[in-house]
């Protein structure tokens, strides 16, 4: 492995321990009502509003077309996160440290592999809130569901959700990338060397 390749690992590892202290992600509501939109981040260890009464109100909102409350204690992940991330930091360390191929393989695989189950977990977390509803909801409208988008832009009502990464999910996805392409070039400088007379 290149001394290049083992600094961007150690570098990229170092980075996502910003996450520890930004956001991942974010969403926000925009409506008529809400002219300024009210929203809230998804944190590594908690969700809140992303001004002060922002998660009041939306679970206000929620409360009128039947959705549950959200409440940071309710999701377990929120508690392993931090030691999951923690974890993946020091393999990470490990990995540049130790200079071995196959670990750089492994973290990349863990890595990539974290990620599809945040995601996925976020695409359930969302489905099971926006459409579990409370029939006795002071408003129902038969057939619409009010699951926000994993990403992008939905319009639900009067509102439209957006759901985009936020500063620290930015830095996990360029943190990400950066290792898919150092795995990636020592990948094929590896088989150089293995195929070289």
């Amino acid at each position: 492995m290149t001394t290049r390749s083992r600094i961007l690992i150690a570098v990229t590892a170092l980075l996502l321990l910003a996450t520890y202290a930004l956001p991942l992600w974010k969403i926000e509501l925009q409506a008529p009502q809400y002219p300024e939109g009210i929203g809230m981040y998804i944190r590594l260890d908690t969700i809140e509003g992303v001004k002060p009464h922002d998660l009041t109100n939306i679970n206000g909102l929620n409360h009128y077309i039947g959705m549950a409350r959200i409440e940071p204690e309710s999701f377990p992940e929120l508690r392993l996160m931090p030691w999951l991330l923690g974890g993946l930091i020091a393999l990470g360390l490990l990995t540049a440290w130790t200079a071995r191929r196959g670990l750089l393989y492994a973290w990349t695989g863990v890595l990539l592999v974290a990620a599809l189950a945040g995601m996925t977990d976020f695409y359930v977390w969302g489905y099971q809130y926006g459409r579990n509803l409370d029939p006795r909801a002071a408003i129902k409208v038969p057939g619409l569901s009010y699951q926000p988008p994993i990403i992008g832009s939905k319009k639900l009502l009067n509102f439209t959700a957006h759901s985009w990464p936020a500063s620290g999910g930015w830095i996990a996805i360029g943190a990400g990338m950066t290792i898919v392409l150092v795995a990636g070039a020592e990948l094929r400088r590896g088989r150089r060397v293995w195929h070289a007379p």
